[in-house]
Parts: C-alpha cells; sequence; structure tokens
C-alpha cells in the first residue's frame, strides 16, 4: 500500500510508504520523549491500544502489519493531544484504579496510587479494629473511586458530596458500571454545606484539594494546565479544605467515627498540629491522630477518630 505523501509536521509521525506498526509506534515514542513526556514508548504503545482496539498482545503480534491511512490518521489526532501535554487517561478515558476501570473526564481528578493507599489504610484500620461502619461520607468524590471501592468492600451505604455537577455526572456513570446504585447516593454541595444537620456518619473520608498554590509552577503541564484547578489547589498553604473538614467534621460523625484524609506530604506537622490541637471550649475534640507514610515513605494519610 502507497500513501500519498503530506508536508510532514513535527506534531505528527511522518507518512511514508507501507508504515508498519512498529514504525509508527516507534516514531511516536521519539517525538513523545522529545516533548518532555516520561516513558515515551509505554504511552505511545498504550495510545495505539485504545486507538486500534488492540490488546498489547494483538499489537505486538500486529507489529510488522502495514498501517491503513485511516488508522494512521486517528492515531495521530490522539498523538497531536498527547504532545500537548494533554494526559494519557483523558485521551483514553478509563483509569484503572483498584483492578477496576474507571470512566475519567477533565471534569475529575485523574486516580492515583496515593489514593489507593489512602483506601487500603482505611480498610485496614476499620479491620483490625473490628469496626463496621453503618455508613459513610465520601469528601470531595469526584469520579467516585473511594465511594465505589468502599462500598464494595464494606458492602455500607456511602454518601458521595462534590461542589462539581460535571464530576457528580462522572461518578453517577462509574457507579452505575460497577453495580453499586443501591449503596452509594450522590450530593452537590460546597463541603458539608448542603448536608442536614441530622445527617452523621461513622467514617468520613477524603482526597481534598491540598496543592499550595504557590506550588503550582512546579507541577507538570499534565496536571497544572489539564487537572481541575478546584480539586488540586486550597488557597497559599494547601489547608483551606483540609482546615474545614477538620473544623466541620464533629458535627457530622458520631461519637468514635473516624476521619482520614490524604494530605500533602510536606503537610505532616501542620496537619498533625491541626487535629491534634482542635477543641471546642476547653474539650479536646480529636484522638489517635497520626499521619501514616505511604509505600514511599512520604506523609500521605491523616487519620483521627472524634472523641463525641
Amino acid at each position: 500500500m502507497g500513501f500519498v505523501r503530506r508536508k510532514p509536521h513535527k506534531q505528527f509521525v511522518k507518512i511514508r510508504d507501507k508504515m508498519r506498526f512498529r514504525d509508527l509506534i516507534q516514531e511516536a515514542a521519539y517525538l513523545l520523549v522529545e516533548a518532555g513526556v516520561e516513558g515515551g514508548r509505554l504511552e505511545a504503545e498504550l495510545l495505539a491500544e485504545h486507538c486500534f482496539g488492540l490488546s498489547r498482545t494483538e499489537l505486538f503480534l500486529n507489529a510488522e502489519k502495514d498501517i491503513s491511512l485511516p488508522d494512521y490518521d486517528r492515531f495521530n489526532v490522539l498523538l497531536k493531544r498527547r504532545l500537548r501535554r494533554e494526559p494519557l487517561h483523558y485521551i483514553t478515558g478509563v483509569r484503572e484504579f483498584w483492578s477496576l476501570d474507571f470512566t475519567i473526564t477533565p471534569d475529575t481528578l485523574i486516580p492515583r496510587p496515593e489514593t489507593e493507599f489512602l483506601l487500603d489504610h482505611v480498610l485496614a484500620i476499620l479491620r483490625e479494629s473490628n469496626f463496621v461502619p453503618s455508613d459513610i461520607l465520601d469528601m470531595c468524590t469526584g469520579s467516585g473511586v473511594i465511594a465505589i471501592v468502599l462500598a464494595r468492600e464494606l458492602g455500607v451505604p456511602v454518601l458521595g458530596v462534590d461542589i462539581s455537577l460535571p464530576a457528580l455526572k462522572t461518578a453517577a456513570g462509574n457507579i452505575s458500571k460497577h453495580g453499586v446504585r443501591d449503596s452509594v447516593t450522590l450530593c452537590c454541595s460546597d463541603l458539608f454545606s448542603s448536608l442536614g444537620d441530622e445527617a452523621r456518619f461513622d467514617c468520613i473520608v477524603a482526597n481534598p484539594p491540598y496543592v499550595s498554590l504557590h506550588a503550582k509552577c512546579s507541577l507538570e503541564p499534565e496536571v497544572k494546565d489539564w487537572e481541575p484547578a478546584k480539586a488540586l489547589f486550597a488557597g497559599p498553604d494547601g489547608l483551606d479544605v483540609i482546615n474545614r473538614i477538620c473544623a466541620d467534621s464533629p458535627r457530622f460523625l458520631r461519637s468514635g467515627g473516624w476521619v482520614f484524609l490524604e494530605i500533602g506530604a510536606d503537610q505532616q506537622q501542620r496537619v498533625e498540629a491541626l487535629f491534634s490541637g482542635y477543641v471546642v471550649g476547653t474539650k479536646r475534640v480529636y484522638q489517635h491522630v497520626a499521619v501514616i507514610p505511604d509505600l514511599s515513605g512520604r506523609p500521605r494519610v491523616l487519620q483521627a477518630q472524634f472523641i463525641g
């Protein structure tokens, strides 16, 4: 098969006669690396798998097969997006999390291993203490991954709260996709503001915005230019939302209930001091306050138990 030659563009794989899948991926990997994308080869392969509907094995088996012109064009559309540093998971619309496939959109954060660690710790604490919550609040639910995993793992009702209606729409799709519509409900609210005064929970779990505005310039383009700012940034020190959760959670927790928060790696001392020192009148509100390091040794999860 011969292709009509076109004027080459630095953001595209160059067309040539009888281009094979292997050539396409090799040249795409080179362009991605040149654009500053880490793991360019892997990303090129993942783009190809998504574009052509092939598994990793099928992509390998088709390595010497010629690319059709329509396939070439479709792949270059996706490649151009990635070269502009649009995150891969927004291009594919899917992110694996907890061994499940979740729909991801630019209205939601892309789930990360840090949040899997948060869930690991929540489940470990609840099981080790034989504490079976009757209901859980997932604050800042985003795509709904925390709410869905907790509902599946614990079999208890979970309320997912987010200020973003588009994010909640994505979460609703994931709830249906993973068969937990009877367990997970959603609420549009600025943190606790739309919850009724009678609402009470045994556990509050959150991956809140916690990035400092001052840190924005140090983030990768995929994060600072593409992921939703409201879900990332929380004031000059990154603690605006965490401060509110600390202050408002006691009104919505039953006695002995837990708070678990994902936090920034540089926030341990301030967050520990915030929860340990939080008092109402002269009464300390939280006990068993601790920050748990993740598998890389970075401070990652704040835990605190409401004294009641």
